[in-house]
This record gives C-alpha cells, structure tokens and sequence, in this order.
C-alpha cells in the first residue's frame, strides 16, 4: 500500500495539485489523504471505505481506476493471506463460545419487566367517562328555564282564531 500511495502523492505533485485542494475537491480530510498516500491502512475503520476513497482518489489524479484498483487488491489479497491458520480458528472459536447459550438458574435470570396496559385503559375510559360527565352537567346548569307564562292562553287565541276565519 506504500507504494500505491508514494505513486498517488507523486502523481499529485506532478499535476500541480496541493493536498489541501485535493482533500476539498473530494470532500475528505487533509489526514485522509495524507494516511492514504503513506500507506496507513490503520487509520481507516473500514477497507471497503479505504477502496473507495482509494477509488475517487486515482479518478480525481486522472489516472485509470481500474488499474489503481487492482494494484489495491493485490494489497489486500496479500494482507489478509498472511493472517495464520490458527488466528482464524481462534476467532472462530471465540465467535461459537458467544453464541452458545448459557443455562442460567431462576435465582440468577434476569426477568423483562412486563408492562400491563390495562391500567392504562381503565385510566383512559375513566377519563372519557368524567369529560362526558362533565359536559352533560355543564348543559344541564345552562339551560335556560322553560318560560310557560308566554304560552298561556294559546289554545285561546287558536281557537278564536278559527272561528273567524271560518
């Protein structure tokens, strides 16, 4: 990856770009660059971000992606086939010994606190029930009395009413 990097910052100079200009042409940060041209494979999280940094990088420099692309593989092919037989079967036994379930006792299980949402229910009607209430005996209390004097002697009037227009 030194070398991949040496080339790109080699590159970089010759095309007359500053790496302060590159990083803000690519939205990345200036150690970003600077890690990716000394090679610094550490300082990435995650290699697939790395190859597509590395990807933009080489498009940006004008040079052929494809060709950048596989000198990277190559990389990676060689770091990852140097890891040992048994660093991998030590990482998968300590993946297995996660997975297995432990058998626990009452005394030490640890219980989800169940949420009862009955209570909330009871609460809820409770309160609809008091606003119905409410709203009925605020009516009730702003009724306007029947006035019953007015209407007196209707049935007079009706009738007489009816006999003169008969």
């Amino acid at each position: 990856m030194k070398e991949l990097g040496e080339y790109l910052r080699i590159t970089r100079l010759d095309n007359g770009v500053s790496i302060e200009e590159a990083a803000e042409d690519l939205d990345l940060s200036t150690s970003q660059l600077e890690n990716i041209e000394k090679g610094n494979v550490r300082a990435f999280k995650d290699v697939y971000g790395l190859k597509q940094y590395v990807r933009q990088y080489a498009k940006y420099l004008g040079l052929d992606p494809e060709k950048v692309m596989d000198e990277f593989n190559e990389f990676l092919f060689e770091h990852t086939s140097k890891i040992s037989l048994d660093d991998i079967l030590e990482a998968k036994k300590k993946s297995e010994e996660k997975n297995v379930k432990k058998i626990k006792s009452p005394y030490t299980k640890e219980y989800k606190k169940k949420v009862h949402i009955f209570p909330f229910v009871l609460g809820f009607l409770f309160l609809v029930v008091l606003c119905i209430l409410i709203y009925v005996i605020i009516k009730t209390i702003n009724k306007a009395p029947v006035r019953t004097e007015e209407l007196k002697g209707v049935e007079v009037y009706e009738s007489s009413y009816k006999t003169y227009c008969t």
